[in-house]
């Protein structure tokens, strides 16, 4: 099996991965872990009191959902850009140390 067959088997695998539950459970509502989280946190202490607020609210949960989305994919593209530049930057010392000595 060669190496493209491999990433085409991985990427389908991945996507119905992500699609079965969306799939099986039609009625399921998704929520995040900060709304159980408060619910457990209320249960367990009723006079708990947030020590800050958020400073926007969103105007609904997709739109919740959008910027968590982007914060992600923002903070995976910088993780993604300092992986490639350390190790370009270690291809090109060790394309450099090769001419040097060959």
């Amino acid at each position: 099996m060669n190496r493209t067959t491999k990433n085409i088997l991985l990427i389908l695998f991945v996507i119905v991965l992500l699609a079965s539950p969306l799939m099986l459970l039609k009625d399921a509502e998704f929520g995040g872990a900060d709304g159980q989280a408060e619910g457990v946190i209320s249960e367990i202490n009723p006079e708990y009191e947030p020590w800050f607020s958020p400073f926007i609210e969103p105007a609904s949960g997709e739109i919740e959902s959008l910027l968590f989305s982007l914060q992600a994919a923002i903070g995976a593209g910088f993780i993604g850009y300092f992986f490639g530049f350390v190790k370009g930057k270690r291809n090109a010392l060790s394309d450099a140390d090769t001419k040097v000595k060959g």
